[in-house]
């Protein structure tokens, strides 16, 4: 599918995201789309530049590098876009969104939350670029996907079987706060070559559809590649 870009920044487009977010299947990663990637900005082992062009080689359509507390990965592989872009005009390049992870406490547990396209420069968004975890209110999901929302962006909840609450205890909660979406394709357990694990994914998607909410899917990649999760 080809979605067009609309005259909004590319990387704050959030209704192309809404768009790109309401085809999503099963085998849309990680070769067209891929939301969950980390660099070396936080605790992965690719350099943005590395990441970047690994993503364009692949072909994909769409992405986001979601480092923990930082935009500094994205802010690199964007300018290598535009830089990219201006010299090899003819180039097919993937649309880039910004993205970040953010660990929050919800039911006395941590969890973590995955903001796209909301603007790296708002007020509200920059506790959580300071390359630590958030602590006391500015921790709380309620807060977070606040934050997120009002700077423009889209709140996800990732992997929301990997918790020791279930999915069916945090997603009814975080759908209350005003999430937008939940990591609904996501392979559980690092499988080689990377699958989306069918039960979790079941579970994930009833609760996605019973809540009214948009189904992302990502590798989670912190190691070489982008098509494993380490």
């Amino acid at each position: 599918m080809v979605v067009s870009i609309s005259t909004k920044p590319s990387s704050q487009d959030t209704q192309t995201l809404k768009t790109v977010w309401s085809t999503l299947h099963a085998e849309s990663c990680p070769y067209e789309y891929n939301f969950h990637m980390h660099t070396i900005y936080s605790d992965g082992k690719l350099t943005p530049e590395e990441l970047i062009k690994q993503a364009t080689d692949i072909g994909l359509k769409g992405m986001a590098i979601t480092d923990h507390h930082s935009t500094k990965g994205y802010q690199i592989a964007q300018n290598w876009l535009k830089e990219t872009s201006q010299q090899h005009p003819q180039k097919t390049l993937p649309h880039l969104w910004t993205g970040i992870e953010i660990t929050s406490r919800l039911l006395d547990v941590d969890v973590h939350i995955l903001g796209y396209g909301f603007t790296p420069e708002h007020p509200l968004m920059e506790p959580y670029q300071e390359g630590d975890s958030p602590t006391g209110n500015l921790a709380l999901v309620s807060v977070v996907i606040d934050a997120i929302k009002k700077a423009g962006g889209m709140a996800v909840l990732a992997h929301p079987e990997r918790y020791s609450r279930s999915a069916k205890e945090l997603i009814p909660l975080v759908a209350t706060l005003g999430i937008d979406g939940v990591e609904t394709f996501y392979a559980y357990g690092n499988p080689k070559p990377w699958k989306t694990s069918p039960k979790q994914t079941e579970t994930v998607l009833s609760l996605s559809d019973l809540y009214g909410l948009y189904r992302t899917c990502g590798t989670d990649s912190h190691g070489v590649s982008l098509l494993q999760r380490i």
